[in-house]
């Protein structure tokens, strides 16, 4: 028989325990969750506990826990106790860094959807708004909330029960169902690891500790590229400040390639360009070649 460590949680520092949790349970569906505020503010942040219990009625239940480090309660939590709604959005492969970039911790207040540039749709039938971006969204109504703990890292299960879906037509079959190739999700595992249902693993690094720029710090010209997606978005919106001009320039003396790029003056290859270096995890020669078309547009 294999060799085994047997330990009992109490004796486990709680981030112990919750890593051997997270490493061991999964994959885990990720309810991208919409809310607001008591002052009507938009608040939107990812929990991969969460799952489907009851489908008459349609019961989805979802766990913000508090905070191990401090033992604060989450947004989400304390907006859903206030207004009792909240939007379920599911998460597919395409919007899986932009999702990751919004569960950065914001102040309260911040309109993540803005930060994490997607976009927002008004629901039907509850106020907090939908992720147009999203697949699958369920408009949910709060029914109980059920606190597992008053230390940190408790869970607080929250009851929503949905009265209305809303579902791309894009991720249907011929018969009108969901395609699972088609709707191509994402599952977490431990640290920084997401299942893809098409594919298998594959790595998001965790937001930064200190705040993220935000997509919609990221300027006009590069935001609304016709060739950036959205994951490369919220790659470049984690980042916590902009390259200067003269790391720009710097980067374009000693970077023959980007300079043969830049000289053509092309738009689409240099975005292109800056594409190739974020899918080898370059992000900061990303940056400084979208830079340089702003700072610098006659090339030398």
């Amino acid at each position: 028989m294999k060799k085994m460590i047997s330990v009992v949680p109490a004796d486990l520092p709680i981030a112990k325990m919750h890593a051997y949790l997270l490493g061991a349970v999964g994959p885990r569906p990720i309810a991208f969750a919409s809310t607001l505020d008591a002052d009507g503010r938009p608040n939107l942040s990812p929990f991969s506990f969460f799952n489907v219990f009851s489908s008459n009625p349609p019961i989805l239940i979802f766990s913000p826990s508090r905070r191990v480090r401090d033992n604060t309660i989450k947004h989400t939590l304390e907006n859903a106790r206030q207004t009792m709604e909240v939007v379920i959005n599911i998460v597919n492969f395409d919007m899986v860094q932009q999702m990751s970039l919004a569960s950065t911790e914001y102040p309260k207040g911040e309109n993540e959807f803005k930060k994490a540039g997607l976009t927002m749709v008004k629901s039907d039938l509850v106020k907090p708004f939908r992720v147009a971006e999203s697949p699958v969204q369920f408009e949910c109504k709060v029914t109980k909330i059920e606190a597992l703990g008053t230390q940190g890292g408790a869970g607080n299960l929250i009851f929503s029960e949905v009265v209305k879906v809303h579902i791309s037509s894009a991720v249907l079959d011929d018969d009108g169902n969901i395609d699972q190739f088609k709707i191509d999700q994402v599952a977490r595992m431990g640290g920084n690891w997401y299942s893809r249902a098409n594919i298998g693993l594959f790595e998001v690094p965790k937001p930064l500790t200190s705040l993220g720029i935000g997509i919609d710090a990221i300027p006009e010209p590069i935001r609304l590229s016709k060739i950036l997606t959205g994951n490369d978005l919220g790659i470049l919106g984690n980042v916590e400040k902009i390259p200067t001009q003269n790391e720009v320039a710097d980067f374009m003396a000693s970077h023959i390639g980007a300079r043969s790029v830049l000289s053509g003056g092309d738009e689409r290859n240099i975005h292109l360009k800056a594409q190739e270096y974020l899918q080898k995890n370059d992000l900061s020669s990303a940056w400084k070649l979208l830079l340089a078309n702003l700072y610098f547009p006659n090339h030398p």
